[in-house]
């Protein structure tokens, strides 16, 4: 009887020991906002470093799958088949993920925020680069396409109804992925682009597109975050609080050192350094921000909305238990974080910087600009962007290579790319300030009695 008993126990310890347990993971690499929930766990081991060892996982062993999607669509179909168990997406592809695992009588869960803006930063609009079109209103009787079913298209919806425009016929919306979309606006066989993350901002910086509308002048909340498959996330929620402080820690070491991580984003999916800094560098277009904000709710809640009138969906999932916060307040707390006090924060990433000439603390960001030097591995900042250009002009008579310029809207206070701005030059020449759209450029400088310029124009100093 005692060997027999002997015998089960330690069948059933070397079972146990045997046990391996798959974490699935599907990622959006080139959708560099969701780098903190994937690309970056993935080429960083974060995961390894947080998955649990003791309890009942003491003698486990983790088979650790990823696997990279260009959108969420696809990513979504594999989760309801049972061959994904986490993956990241924004809100309207989340929604749908939800929708489709209620449709398969499984259930899906929204268990973090990865990076997001409450205003609506992210999504936008481009023109192929020499088009007129300089806003959405010229657009009227014009053929735009987005990835249908995106936060773009839903971005878009919204900006076309505040026209006051009949979308089935004041425009003509087609269907167009990004990968297709670049293509399209280099050829001129699209009057316009929506697009997301990051594509409103990389077509413009490869030289054949041009800005013409961001997604917070649709005021439309937009973010990116993770979900679970519910099942699994009740059966190891451990390995799924292991997942999350992975990200946290994904986010620390990118807030650390944003360019150095923009470059490991660039060599991981051939998206510009330049272009992951804009988003993830400090008062970035948007903000790395975990936290179930009630704009981030209002997001999902409105994209499940969109979804089922555009009949993508009949489904109508309930929100607060679609949205499931408990896992993520775990791995705050056992991070030593303030999960309700990060709830109330709407800072950006905070910059603490002294300006590059003067060597004085930065403490007014509104007219910050920025230059990235070609094989410097620091930006540096400047307090004004009189100072910046100046520089500029400086760095490219001693044969320095610059990669980029960055630059704040006076109005709005976005990120911008200072080559596809406008400026408004004072009529002194000395007060420069940057603005998205030429319309707002055109006002200001009605007021200060100045110039509009582009940036071109701008650095060859024929105006300032």
């Amino acid at each position: 009887m005692k060997f027999l008993a002997l015998s089960l126990l330690l069948a059933f310890g070397s079972a146990n020991a045997a046990e391996t347990i798959r974490v699935a993971i599907g990622t959006q690499d080139t959708t560099i906002n969701c780098a903190t929930g994937g690309l970056l766990i993935r080429e960083l081991h974060l995961l390894e470093k947080y998955l649990p060892h003791d309890g009942k996982y003491k003698d486990v062993k983790y088979d650790i799958e990823w696997k990279n999607f260009t959108s969420g669509a696809p990513l979504t179909n594999e989760m309801v088949a049972g061959k994904l168990d986490l993956g990241s997406m924004a809100d309207f592809p989340g929604s749908f993920n939800g929708a489709a695992h209620a449709k398969a009588g499984k259930k899906s869960i929204f268990i973090t925020v990865l990076s997001g803006s409450t205003l609506g930063s992210g999504n936008g609009i481009v023109v192929p680069k020499n088009s007129p079109v300089q806003s959405l209103a010229e657009l009227k009787g014009k053929t735009i396409s987005v990835p249908f079913a995106s936060t773009a298209h839903g971005m878009l919806l919204r900006a076309v109804k505040a026209q006051g425009w009949d979308p089935e016929k004041d425009v003509n919306i087609t269907t167009q992925a990004p990968e297709v979309a670049g293509s399209a606006l280099q050829s001129n066989k699209v009057d316009a682009h929506a697009d997301f993350v990051p594509f409103a901002e990389l077509f413009p910086h490869r030289g054949f597109a041009r800005k013409i509308y961001d997604g917070s002048q649709a005021q439309a909340p937009t973010m990116h975050g993770s979900l679970v498959d519910a099942a699994y996330a009740k059966k190891y929620p451990e390995i799924v609080v292991a997942y999350l402080r992975a990200a946290i820690e994904a986010d620390r070491l990118i807030a650390a050192e944003p360019e150095k991580y923009s470059e490991l984003i660039a060599k991981v999916t051939g998206i510009e350094a330049e272009v992951n800094y804009l988003f993830h560098g400090p008062v970035g277009l948007q903000t790395r921000d975990f936290t179930w904000k009630p704009e981030y709710r209002q997001a999902v809640k409105t994209s499940i909305e969109t979804l089922r009138l555009l009949k993508r969906t009949d489904s109508d999932i309930d929100v607060n238990s679609f949205i499931d916060d408990s896992y993520l307040r775990t791995a705050f707390k056992q991070a030593g974080l303030d999960y309700d006090m990060q709830l109330k924060n709407y800072e950006k990433l905070p910059l603490k910087a002294k300006d590059a000439v003067t060597g004085k603390p930065i403490a007014d960001f509104r007219h910050l600009t920025q230059i990235w030097v070609q094989g410097e591995p620091l930006v540096r900042h400047y307090a004004s962007a009189t100072t910046a250009i100046a520089e500029l002009r400086k760095l490219e008579q001693a044969g320095k290579k610059v990669r980029t310029v960055y630059a704040h809207d006076q109005g709005s206070g976005l990120k911008l790319l200072a080559g596809d701005a406008w400026f408004v030059v004072a009529a002194d020449g000395k007060d420069v300030s940057a603005y998205l759209l030429k319309a707002d450029a055109q006002t200001q400088a009605a007021k200060v009695k100045g110039k509009v310029v582009d940036f071109d124009t701008l650095k060859g100093g024929k105006s300032i």
